[in-house]
């Protein structure tokens, strides 16, 4: 008799679980769709490439932030230089600092063309960069 009760039980358990499961995402279908929908802001791309998308937001952005951190390196190195006052070592490493922002500036555009490229050759998007 326990032997049987407890097989019945297992049985129970097992449809119990399978039908939570499959009512769960039954569920949980519709209402995770909605909910992106509705957790966009307006002006909030929808897509991940294009035009106006995510990618093309994302790299224009990140182009802008070293862009300007890498002339803040040049002027930084440049005062750097001037004020080394004859030293070698601080020359050295006032040219350095120079060296290496024009080296990230450089990076830095050739990767934003590299997606570009790779936006406008492979995946076909017309226009990767944000005209604002």
């Amino acid at each position: 008799m326990k032997k049987i009760t407890f097989k019945i039980a297992q049985i129970l358990t097992g449809i119990s679980a399978g039908v939570c499961l499959f009512a769960g995402k039954a569920m949980a279908i519709t209402p995770a769709e909605e909910g992106a929908a509705n957790a966009r802001a307006d002006g909030m791309p929808a897509d991940l490439i294009g035009d106006n998308g995510v990618f093309a937001r994302f790299t224009n952005i990140a182009l802008l932030a070293i862009g300007l951190v890498a002339v803040v390196m040049l002027i930084y190195g440049g005062v750097r230089y001037i004020i080394s006052g004859g030293d070698a070592k601080k020359v050295t490493d006032a040219k350095n600092t120079i060296l290496y922002a024009i080296i990230g500036l450089i990076i830095s555009l050739l990767s934003y063309a590299i997606v570009n490229f790779i936006l406008t050759s492979i995946l076909g998007v017309q226009n990767p960069q944000i005209t604002q």
